[in-house]
């Protein structure tokens, strides 16, 4: 099932939720997929220096993993392709203006922003009042 390819359509069907729960990205040298699973991770990324996981905050704190920053996520309701062109500039112009940075993970469905816990709510006001 593809999704919505027309930019304008996937700006007015946006839907941008905040997902409950507070955010961490931590890293591992020489680690590979799975080698965390107990964790639970929402996202994991394998780069040169190591994996990444996204994992609830108080995950991290309980297996006493170190961390810098606190996100809140903000999952987009619209259903866009993969190959639709333009969402992410438009949100990335919109949060600019606002000195809002943040973090993108893309999954088949749904695109998923990262963004400081104390600029979450300002955040989700500048998606619903700005884009559409």
């Amino acid at each position: 099932m593809s999704g919505e390819k027309d930019l304008s359509k996937i700006l007015t069907n946006l839907s941008p939720e905040l997902i409950e729960g507070e955010y961490v990205f931590c890293t591992f040298k020489d680690s590979s997929y799975g080698d965390y699973s107990n964790l639970e991770p929402l996202a994991s990324i394998k780069e040169k220096e190591g994996l990444t996981l996204i994992l609830l905050k108080d995950k991290a704190q309980q297996e006493q993993l170190s961390f810098e920053g606190v996100f809140h996520c903000i999952s987009f309701g619209v259903h866009s392709d993969l190959n639709s062109v333009g969402l992410m500039a438009a949100v990335s112009n919109k949060l600019a203006q606002n000195d809002i940075s943040f973090n993108v993970v893309s999954g088949y469905f749904h695109d998923h922003l990262f963004v400081s816990k104390n600029k979450s709510k300002m955040t989700l006001e500048v998606l619903i009042n700005s884009l559409y």
